[in-house]
């Protein structure tokens, strides 16, 4: 299949790429390289698969030197004449929509930010899609669309209509975009919502990332909620392998949604939402204790109170995915801290 892949840069945009790459798609992969975090190391992961700092220019199509099959652009979602000039010179038969501006807590201080690249970025992807039609569009939701929704595991068929962040409200919206084009011009889009996703090559913000950057170098973690949190931590490889099986079975209608009780996961629309997550929740204390045990280091922890936009606690219910595509993930965590832990010693020359 011809491929787009936006967020190429990003985490786990770069992992899906090579996965796809490597199975023989032709891949096109797009990304803004924004400053939100060291754009070095989004340089970093583009260079693995082939495609070189220097040779990047804005809007040019750069060709890598690794994978005969892949080529990135740098390009800005929220330039929407040339988003649809480049899916009509391409003619994608896919697209996997990973773009976006992250972080629960950036939210909090820079809301600005996420309306150019969360509500218009997708916007702009979604037309371009009609207007050029693919067989698939699969993007990236949040746990974080739960909100204050206590009730564990959390399931695609519960309600998620009290978010907490305006980065969760971004995720939803984006969901309910994502129905209106499904309905209306018949596109098969599926969402999947991450549930903290970690692995090497991870983002500077996440949990994993800042305690072993503060362990390495001496100084204090911080840990929120005095730790009394739980995450559905799930490894990098388990997230690509779900994302890869559910790009190919594009969505359909279902048969039996019934109006009058509405699963708010399915529609009469070729429309899905999944939780793609571990479900298996880790004391917050016990992945540090994960990452001191593999770098060899005791950590000095600041403890926190709990902050704004943050939850208490996350857990996918995966069933629905493991029936839909036989989702089944198996990194334990100690094996992917370890895995984390050695790309971090030798990225970071530690």
């Amino acid at each position: 299949m011809k491929i787009l892949v936006t967020g190429a840069a990003g985490f786990i945009g770069f992992h899906v790429v090579e996965n796809l790459v490597k199975a023989g798609h032709e891949v096109v992969g797009l990304d803004i390289i924004n400053d939100y975090y060291d754009v070095e190391l989004k340089y970093g992961r583009l260079s693995v698969s082939g495609i070189q700092k220097e040779e990047i220019h804005e809007q040019a199509r750069v060709q890598s030197n690794v994978h005969r099959n892949y080529s990135f652009v740098k390009a800005d979602l929220a330039d929407d004449e040339f988003l649809l000039e480049l899916f009509n010179r391409e003619n994608f038969e896919a697209v996997i929509n990973l773009a976006a501006q992250a972080g629960v807590r950036y939210s909090l201080t820079n809301p600005k930010a996420y309306l150019k690249s969360n509500f218009s970025g997708f916007f702009n992807i979604l037309e371009a899609c009609r207007q050029h039609p693919v067989k698939h569009l699969v993007y990236a939701s949040s746990s974080s669309v739960y909100g204050l929704n206590d009730k564990m595991p959390f399931s695609e068929t519960d309600p998620a209509n009290h978010p907490i962040s305006l980065y969760a409200a971004s995720k939803k919206s984006n969901e309910l975009m994502a129905h209106a084009y499904s309905h209306l011009f018949k596109i098969p889009t599926t969402g999947l919502r991450f549930f903290t996703v970690y692995g090497p090559w991870g983002r500077p913000d996440m949990a994993l990332f800042l305690f072993t950057k503060a362990i390495f170098a001496g100084l204090p973690i911080e840990v929120y909620n005095d730790g009394n949190m739980q995450r559905d931590f799930t490894y990098i490889d388990d997230i690509v392998a779900g994302i890869v099986r559910v790009m190919e079975q594009p969505a359909e209608p279902s048969a039996g949604w019934d109006s009058s009780d509405p699963d708010p996961s399915r529609s009469s629309a070729p429309y899905r939402v999944f939780n793609i997550g571990n479900s298996k929740p880790v004391k917050l204390m016990d992945f540090v204790r994960s990452i001191e045990k593999v770098a060899g280091i005791k950590a000095n922890i600041n403890y926190k109170p709990l902050q704004m936009g943050d939850v208490l606690a996350t857990w996918a219910d995966t069933s629905a995915l493991q029936s839909a595509v036989d989702y089944l993930p198996n990194t334990p965590v100690d094996m992917g801290v370890q895995k984390f832990v050695d790309w971090y010693k030798t990225f970071y020359k530690v």
